[in-house]
């Protein structure tokens, strides 16, 4: 079944404006978009869905979620119109073991999910269910309930996670070309260098590594969703960088793929 597993993916999806945009990570994800084996669906695991408990989307049409403000019309007139997969969201329910709710009307696809997805999958024809981060979890508690996600790969399931490593909004600079922070850097270098070195335990354990770390994060919903990704890793495969680099000083783009 190895030949047919579905890889997994992290995305770091910067700025909204991306969607409307497209720059050098966009271009990446186009790239990517082409490269994979089509998916029956896709499992998306988004930064922008902090829930109590976890919840999965069953509706058959989700709607495009525009939470942000302050920015142009034009990104709140993109509608990312893919199906949904209530299938796949009971099968979700059946692998975890956690309490699982299904979610019927009040969420869809937040811009963590289609600010992607749009690049990936531009037809908006492949279904998208997305799963919630429990913000009561912590990030050990992620990363041991993301594992149990591993059968839907040979289900031909792409398991899809939306974040950023390095995410500091009170520091950012607006100004096109900002220079990063060197903590932004150096943390962004020891999270794709411990990646590389399977070194996941430190990666979990991200609060002991220092300053950089607590300056990256200073609130980890950004970061969980890379834990789901390195925590599907299965025995022989390997991490690799798709594209990088931090953008208004203070957010990482990284994105990598585990096959």
């Amino acid at each position: 079944m190895t030949s047919q597993r579905q890889p997994v993916v992290f995305v770091g999806h910067g700025s909204p404006m991306y969607a409307i945009e497209p720059n050098r990570y966009t271009a990446a994800w186009e790239k990517l978009g082409k490269s994979l084996k089509r998916p029956d669906a896709i499992l998306m695991i988004s930064a922008h869905w902090v829930t109590r408990g976890v919840w999965v989307t069953a509706m058959s049409k989700p709607k495009t979620i525009h939470d942000f403000g302050g920015f142009p019309q034009a990104l709140f007139e993109i509608q990312y119109p893919a199906p949904g997969s209530p299938a796949l969201a009971q099968r979700v329910q059946e692998l975890l073991n956690v309490p699982v709710t299904l979610e019927e009307n009040e969420w869809g696809l937040d811009h963590g999910a289609w600010s992607i997805l749009k690049y990936l999958y531009p037809d908006a024809d492949v279904p998208v269910v997305q799963l919630s981060l429990d913000g009561s979890m912590s990030a050990r508690e992620h990363y041991e309930l993301a594992k149990q996600l591993q059968p839907l790969r040979d289900e031909n399931i792409l398991i899809l996670s939306s974040g950023n490593i390095v995410h500091n909004l009170r520091t950012i600079h607006w100004q096109e070309g900002a220079q990063a922070y060197p903590w932004a850097t150096q943390f962004n270098e020891f999270f794709i260098s411990e990646m590389r070195a399977n070194h996941h335990e430190t990666l979990i354990d991200w609060e002991l590594v220092g300053d950089a770390a607590h300056l990256s994060i200073p609130t980890p919903e950004h970061y969980w969703p890379a834990l789901y990704t390195l925590a599907l890793q299965a025995e022989g495969e390997e991490a690799k960088v798709l594209v990088d680099g931090v953008e208004m000083s203070s957010i990482g783009m990284l994105s990598f793929i585990v096959e």
